[in-house]
């Protein structure tokens, strides 16, 4: 059932620009607040990502406390050019590496919750071309204000970068619309609210992540909005306006794969939730098709399920943060 949560936890980022006022809150609750840029062959938006973020929220304004990029294993210059301008930077193999190594971006955003030092972790994607710092004051502001929240998502406009130039005004959030909606419509109708519910840039405090599973690739977001909505409920959530984001484009193909990891992922939590059943374990290959001489063939791609736990599970993690029996046992409870 839909309530007015739309209306009360809606935001737009110019309610959060007195900024003065989000630093003294943060001094006053004694925080530390952890931006991570989880990247892969980022080289070309990632500089301007760190200099923005550090020259307007380190220097000018005191609210972020680091700058941390956990990379996949870039090709690129993506680790050379963070470092060079003061990021701290991770390859995710090089974290918790006793454990067995998995790649994608929910590995890259786990791992961080090892490395970071925030009571406030920002998630932003890397490859955001129309980078400006309301993108994580944007979703600080709720987080810092208002006491109830603890979990904030960005929505925006989005328009597609086709070239060097040219730019298509609207488009974006193909697989929400044609895959992510109608699937909240049927189970979790209260989600719909959310405008963008696969938003690479979100928020939160570190108690809530910490106490979630993170699947290591495109299913995470899914995933976060579900166990939170199921363990904390809607009002512990907000979602803020950020106005435009221009990212790069990706193909149908890319879409379709992007979409069934998607619809494994919420299909998977709807079982650990003990909605559904299934008779028979899902198959982990898309099947797709290209046309070669003439004559279609098929192309597998085989596409694990994996799932990292909620991190206080990880006794490194515990002890790290100095986690004891009586907190463990109240996670455990819950």
């Amino acid at each position: 059932m839909i309530d007015n949560w739309l209306d009360k936890n809606t935001f737009h980022h110019s309610d959060f620009e007195d900024l003065n006022r989000l630093v003294e809150e943060k001094s006053k609750k004694g925080l530390k607040i952890s931006l991570c840029l989880p990247t892969l062959n980022e080289e070309k938006t990632i500089a301007k990502e760190i200099i923005i973020m550090k020259s307007e929220l380190m220097t000018r304004y005191p609210l972020l406390d680091e700058i941390v990029v956990v990379d996949s294993g870039s090709s690129d210059q993506t680790r050379e050019i963070a470092r060079s301008y003061g990021a701290d930077v991770y390859q995710a193999t090089e974290i918790l590496p006793q454990l067995e190594q998995f790649k994608g971006k929910g590995e890259n955003l786990w791992k961080a919750l090892y490395i970071t030092k925030g009571d406030i972790i920002i998630y932003l994607d890397a490859d955001i071309k129309n980078i400006h710092h309301r993108f994580a004051y944007g979703l600080l502001g709720p987080l810092l204000l208002y006491d109830d929240i603890k979990f904030v998502k960005a929505f925006y406009d989005r328009p597609i970068s086709i070239g060097r130039k040219k730019m298509r005004p609207t488009g974006g959030g193909r697989v929400t619309e044609l895959v992510i909606r109608p699937l909240f419509s049927l189970f979790f109708p209260e989600l719909t609210q959310l405008i963008q519910p696969l938003s690479g840039e979100y928020a939160g405090f570190r108690e809530v992540f910490e106490r979630i599973p993170f699947p290591i690739g495109y299913g995470v977001e899914t995933s976060m909005n579900m166990d939170i909505y199921e363990k904390w409920g809607l009002d512990v959530m907000a979602q803020v306006d950020l106005d435009r984001r221009i990212h790069r484009n990706q193909d149908t193909k890319a879409l379709g794969r992007m979409s069934f990891v998607i619809l494994k992922t919420f299909i998977n939590r709807k079982i650990r939730l003990g909605l559904i059943n299934l008779k028979d374990d899902l198959y982990d290959e898309m099947i797709q098709y290209n046309l070669v001489h003439d004559r279609y063939e098929p192309d597998i791609l085989k596409i694990e399920g994996h799932e990292r736990p909620p991190i206080i599970e990880i006794p490194d993690y515990r002890e790290k943060f100095k986690i004891d029996r009586s907190k463990l046992q109240k996670y455990q409870e819950a």
